[in-house]
């Protein structure tokens, strides 16, 4: 059972529990140029100031910082860190999106809640899960082919993680359609291709989930996300090893 889903479950057991109890009693400094003595100091500095510029990278864009902060919680930090951490980049991308909202990073509230929600677990996961789909659906709505239509696969992914009625929402046929639509508009990528492989695992598809984890093993990297693209393979690589010891039992 996935993390996901076993802190549904977990959470909303517990929550059962409750209620029979309480019956029988849920993401350039500009630097000060000192003054100049002289305009002969003035010009001789200047090449070197202009060479600085030049080679100053970039500043990170609102999306592009939340990208690598995730990529930093969910693969680098330490699990009983993760919840917070992720609970934190929920209300830096919510700053962000007053300032200027995008779909790009309404799709990203929607997969750090969904990350936070597996970290958390207990019972505010299904909450969590909830409002990450809400996010989903409503990018759907804006632009489905937004991030190479990343709402779709990460909607998809909630239907087949999440317990289904009447502890949640999850619904396997949906989550096919979904992941589906994803992958027509991203049939090469590492994350459509890995979600679909792994619900076909969950499935016990052994054959075809070999096929679409094998070919997201393939997908090209992904630039400024190497952190993201090593962690998301060690996953495949993971996933592979189950599929592969099912086929040679057969």
């Amino acid at each position: 059972m996935n993390v996901l889903r076993l802190a549904c479950v977990t959470g909303l057991l517990a929550l059962a529990a409750q209620v029979n109890a309480e019956s029988t009693d849920h993401a350039g400094m500009p630097v000060d140029a000192a003054p100049l003595a002289d305009a002969a100091m003035d010009a001789a500095a200047a090449p070197a100031a202009d060479a600085t510029a030049e080679s100053k990278p970039a500043e990170p864009t609102p999306l592009q910082s939340v990208q690598t902060r995730w990529a930093e919680i969910k693969y680098s930090l330490p699990e009983d860190q993760r919840a917070d951490a992720f609970e934190q980049l929920v209300e830096s991308i919510r700053a962000a999106r007053q300032q200027a909202d995008s779909v790009d990073l309404q799709i990203w509230e929607g997969i750090v809640l969904a990350s936070q929600a597996g970290a958390q677990g207990g019972l505010g996961a299904l909450s969590l899960v909830k409002a990450a789909r809400a996010e989903f659906e409503q990018a759907i709505q804006r632009d489905a082919r937004a991030l190479a239509g990343s709402a779709y696969v990460s909607l998809g992914s909630l239907y087949y993680q999440v317990p289904g009625w009447p502890i949640g929402f999850g619904d396997d046929d949906k989550a096919e359609q979904l992941l589906k639509q994803g992958l027509a508009i991203d049939p090469d990528g590492i994350d459509a291709n890995f979600f679909y492989g792994d619900f076909l695992l969950d499935q016990k598809r052994w054959q075809d989930a070999e096929t679409a984890l094998t070919h997201a093993l393939d997908a090209a990297p992904r630039p400024g996300r190497a952190l993201a693209d090593s962690g998301r393979r060690q996953e495949i690589q993971t996933a592979l090893q189950s599929v592969r010891k099912h086929l040679a039992s057969r």
